[in-house]
């Protein structure tokens, strides 16, 4: 993760700043549709932006012993939950741009980084979050476990197996270097992921269950 712009050719570096672009326009676009009416609540806004700094205060907070090779939580399960996909992306976009700005990423490949730490963990987040809600019981506890312990769990893992294939691709490291120095960890960075991820929400959603876009205690709670 946090890719450094040497270890890539300029050709890969300039498709992901067209991709990252796409991707852009078009949440920018579903946010004005749909998201704005609940960003625009103060009581929303303040949770969201506060969010946003706890998130770049983990991701200033990593740990690696090769460039390109270093490990830190990343959030997006949280945020997807929080505030749905579109919204989401653009919040981590911004994290990722406040850690670049302070110089922990190179801005040559701020769109590599945002496609594979921002674009990618929200997706996967909300794709599960999707299949959660046709094909499971509609409970507590169903959300809790399922929709943040393992959806935030899969999406690091997820997000391991496409950077180790990404540092594979390009041939900055060896599938043996990167089993034995950095593809395990990714096992320990999922559980912390999940772990915090299911703390932070479960506490949200029984004291502040507006600040989380994705549950309803209508639809979780009522009747169960």
């Amino acid at each position: 993760m946090n890719f450094p712009a040497t270890l890539f050719a300029a050709e890969w570096l300039w498709l992901c700043w067209l991709i990252l672009a796409i991707v852009v326009v078009y949440c920018v676009r579903m946010v004005l549709r749909e998201d704005w009416r609940w960003l625009c609540d103060t009581r929303h806004t303040h949770a969201f932006l506060g969010a946003l700094v706890c998130l770049a205060v983990m991701w200033g907070l990593k740990a690696g012993v090769k460039p390109g090779l270093n490990l830190h939580l990343i959030g997006a399960t949280l945020l997807t939950l929080m505030a749905d996909a579109p919204l989401a992306i653009l919040g981590l976009l911004l994290v990722l741009a406040g850690i670049t700005l302070n110089g922990q990423a190179d801005w040559q490949s701020y769109a590599l980084n945002g496609l594979v730490m921002c674009v990618l963990p929200v997706i996967s987040s909300r794709v599960l979050m999707h299949w959660l809600e046709r094909r499971l019981p509609a409970h507590f506890f169903v959300y809790i476990f399922v929709g943040a312990f393992f959806n935030a769990a899969l999406s690091i893992l997820l997000l391991g197996a496409v950077t180790n294939g990404l540092m594979l691709a390009s041939g900055a490291y060896t599938l043996d270097l990167l089993l034995e120095e950095y593809t395990l960890f990714f096992l320990l960075l999922a559980f912390s992921e999940a772990w915090l991820t299911g703390i932070v929400i479960t506490g949200m959603v029984v004291y502040r269950p507006q600040w989380v876009v994705s549950f309803q205690d209508s639809l979780y709670i009522s009747n169960k």
